[in-house]
């Protein structure tokens, strides 16, 4: 493969064996095309120059610059020894201002140069799965947990144990955290034995759920170290975790998203949603205030239907046949309530969590939700009377059990 080098004024902004590059304008990206074939145009239009030559790996390098801003879109394939011209100028002129440039960033590659040896805090249900993807694309991990059976399952997979999270920062430049809350994710991060005391450590990300406060605070603390944090939360469950089709929501400047997102698309799809920390939070609490309130009200319109004598299954296929389709009734009551295994992979003790975060936030900024909040009312029923261990499912238990009724016996 060929390294690619993406300049902006005197700053690096990535580089790496790319198979594929596109433009990212602002927070659209456009669409990906098939190379045409043809040279590249190199030369001069402009303010602008591309000046591909030879680089000491003996690949092509594309050097780009421009001191009033881009006034063209462009679109490049790698192939072999060429760099292509694929997609002509779109649009009209662009405005040459700083805040309106575009970077080059992947969406596809083959053994990218950024460096590969990255740490993994947190291997629970999701850990574990998001964790085995990044071994499986040749990532080199040092791990951390307080459970030593999900350290060893990583070790035999070919990462490397530590002994602290403070360990794994003195072994990656960039660590990743799966936790449970936000006071783990800030003992781990910050603590005295954490993450920040390490001597390597440059970049944290933290794919959990903690909120945008927590978040803020963490990444204002970490940045006070001169270690970037970013806000990294993922939605989608073990099953996205395990396929690799997460949603996951980035907050953090876009140069860094830039040189991170190669690595995140390899545990889903990756998601820009602002430069703040905190913003990925937000994102996060509104998508699992929605699923919460799915699992609620799905779970008490079946009761209800099964207390008048209909057949649960022929409900759940008529509401995905019509307005009522939700992720419950795609999801969660075909795979894990009306065979009553009630094993769908999150517990109710998690999203009791997140929808109490999210009434918090919503609060601190003068946000009125009663609908959520009757929701994190019932979360909390289902948190002290059914258990915060058990699978999120048996939130159906619960409303069975005021019912006088089961679902799956009609």
């Amino acid at each position: 493969m060929h390294a690619l080098e993406i300049i902006w004024g005197n700053s690096k902004l990535a580089t790496g064996d790319w198979k594929y590059l596109k433009t990212f304008w602002g927070a659209q990206d456009l669409p990906h095309y098939t190379a045409r074939g043809g040279q590249a145009n190199v030369g001069r239009w402009h303010d602008e120059r591309v000046d591909l030559r030879a680089h000491s790996r003996g690949g092509a390098v594309l050097r780009y610059r421009s001191d009033r801003g881009v006034k063209r879109r462009l679109l490049l394939e790698h192939r072999g020894g060429d760099v292509r011209e694929v997609a002509r100028p779109i649009g009209g002129r662009l405005a040459p201002t700083p805040q309106r440039m575009y970077i080059a960033t992947l969406i596809d590659f083959a053994e990218q140069t950024m460096d590969k040896n990255i740490g993994f805090i947190g291997l629970g249900k999701m850990g574990v799965p998001m964790a085995s993807r990044l071994i499986d694309a040749g990532y080199e991990l040092t791990v951390y947990d307080v459970r030593r059976e999900s350290v060893d399952l990583l070790v035999a997979r070919g990462a490397h144990a530590a002994a602290s999270p403070a360990a794994v920062g003195h072994a990656a430049a960039t660590v990743l955290l799966s936790l449970p809350d936000p006071a783990t994710v800030r003992a781990v991060a910050l603590g005295a034995d954490g993450v920040a005391s390490g001597s390597k450590v440059k970049t944290v990300l933290d794919l959990s759920t903690t909120g945008a406060t927590a978040a803020r605070e963490i990444a204002a603390a970490l940045a006070a170290r001169g270690i970037a944090g970013v806000d990294s939360p993922v939605s989608g469950g073990v099953a996205g975790a395990v396929k690799g089709t997460l949603a996951v929501m980035v907050a953090c400047p876009r140069t860094l998203f830039a040189e991170l997102e190669p690595m995140l698309s390899r545990i889903g799809r990756v998601f820009f949603i602002g430069e703040r920390a905190g913003m990925g939070q937000t994102m996060k609490l509104a998508n699992n205030l929605l699923s919460a309130t799915a699992m609620a009200a799905t779970s008490e319109a079946v009761v209800f239907g099964v207390k008048a004598g209909l057949d649960p299954s022929i409900m759940i296929e008529v509401i995905n046949a019509g307005s009522g389709r939700n992720t419950a009734s795609q999801d969660k009551f075909p795979k894990s309530i009306l065979p009553r295994s009630f094993d769908f992979g999150f517990t109710n003790g998690m999203m009791y969590k997140d929808v109490r975060l999210c009434l918090e936030e919503a609060n601190a900024s003068a946000v009125p939700m009663p609908v959520a909040g009757a929701v994190r009312d019932l979360w909390r029923r289902v948190f002290e009377e059914i258990g915060g261990e058990h699978d999120f499912t048996t939130i159906a238990q619960l409303v069975e059990r005021a019912a006088g009724v089961e679902i799956g016996k009609t």
